[in-house]
């Protein structure tokens, strides 16, 4: 009998996607798995085709838009959006162009959560621990832990550059880069989809990316959400029971079905890593909470300032853009649940709150004194009292 079908020659995962590239990473070294995790970032967000280039007029036209942006952001947030002297520039790229560089720009983070996984002591209780399968389990799963992570955070990368619109939709720090991405053709099918001006979208695009530019660009913010996010990936703790009891019981030796159960099952981020958080993450999540809150609120006021001014129709993609980066999918909450953001609308009217509190006791002279230094970035409890903060501020300093 041949050995060549389903699970015959010599990789047992070759009929399964899922398996079939962690056994091939798992045999490589830590940089090798990283770029197979590129491609694999390409692949989904292309959906295995080949892109058209951005059209040189397209590019030239986002530039245009992005100088006019730069120059209201700065007007109207009073903040520098120039890094390292260099202004900001909109790079149009297409969707295979945003994975690869969105898996670049987080994989220090991810590195860190995988380095975390792999070297904390992964102990089993001891009702688990007298289990054969139990115990040969919980150092198996800790060694894939890495390489799995390479491979979802490729997939999810991947999924994710087919919804964004620009490089910060998720509010995570770009280091080192004064190229802000925008990604041309969910722009141009997202204002198809909801009947908005292609132009206008792209302008809002264009301040959002500025915008968040600018906040971050500040030092001390784009360091300590740095920090808080480097914390949250470097806190996870394998919870081998845990896993055990979500997959235990699927039976690896059960054909096809089983393995297609299992892969199932090892591809879902819940699996992978809900059940690992650790109490010292939950402890901190509220303040990186609470500085993304306060972050997002002022950028969406900022767009407000200056949208309303320079785009008939803001109210309608505003109200579009809000719709859909609420709506949450499998890579959302996989990135969401491995950093540590909580992007939910709740999470936006927060920090819209908070910031309609500072205007309305102290105008835009209180809210500009959010950037000054580390000890004006509000508490937890102050983002939910604002007049609580405005009254810490306002301390003479020791």
């Amino acid at each position: 009998m041949s050995d060549d079908g389903p699970l015959g020659g010599g990789d047992p995962f070759g009929a399964m996607p899922f398996f079939g590239d962690l056994f091939r990473m798992m045999s490589s070294a830590p940089s090798s798995a990283w770029e197979s995790a590129r491609q694999l970032a390409v692949t989904v967000a292309t959906e295995g085709t080949s892109e058209p280039n951005v059209e040189p007029a397209t590019r030239i036209a986002l530039e245009q838009l992005g100088r006019v942006a730069d120059l209201h952001v700065a007007d109207a947030s009073g903040l520098s959006t120039s890094i390292g002297g260099r202004s900001p520039e909109i790079a149009a790229v297409t969707r295979g162009m945003w994975a690869q560089r969105t898996l670049d720009a987080y994989r220090p983070l991810l590195e860190r959560l995988a380095t975390s996984l792999s070297s904390n002591q992964a102990l089993l209780p001891d009702d688990l621990a007298q289990d054969p399968a139990a115990a040969m389990f919980a150092p198996m799963m800790q060694a894939m832990a890495p390489m799995m992570l390479a491979m979802t955070a490729g997939s999810m990368v991947g999924q994710l550059a087919t919804r964004c619109l620009g490089g910060f939709d998720l509010p995570i720090p770009r280091d080192g880069t004064h190229e802000l991405l925008v990604l041309v053709h969910n722009v141009d099918e997202f204002a198809n989809e909801w009947s908005l001006p292609i132009d206008e979208l792209r302008l809002w695009v264009c301040i959002n990316e500025i915008a968040h530019h600018a906040v971050l660009g500040i030092p001390h913010v784009g360091a300590t959400l740095h920090d808080l996010l480097d914390a949250y990936a470097s806190g996870f703790r394998p919870d081998p029971s845990a896993l055990f009891d979500r997959i235990g019981d699927l039976d690896p030796t059960a054909g096809v079905e089983g393995l297609a159960r299992i892969q199932e099952s090892l591809a879902d981020p819940d699996v992978v890593l809900g059940v690992v958080q650790s109490a010292q993450q939950r402890a901190m999540l509220p303040n990186l909470e609470a500085l993304v809150a306060v972050i997002e609120g002022f950028v969406d006021h900022i767009m407000d300032t200056i949208g309303t001014t320079l785009m008939p129709a803001y109210g309608r993609i505003t109200e579009a853009v809000r719709r859909h980066r609420v709506e949450t999918d499998r890579a959302d909450r996989f990135v969401e649940r491995i950093l540590g953001l909580n992007l939910t609308q709740a999470q936006y009217d927060r920090g819209n709150s908070f910031v309609a509190g500072v205007l309305e006791r102290a105008g835009d002279a209180g809210l500009t004194r959010l950037w000054i230094d580390a000890t004006n970035l509000p508490t937890p409890a102050e983002v939910d009292a604002p007049g609580l903060w405005l009254a810490r501020i306002d301390l003479p300093s020791d």
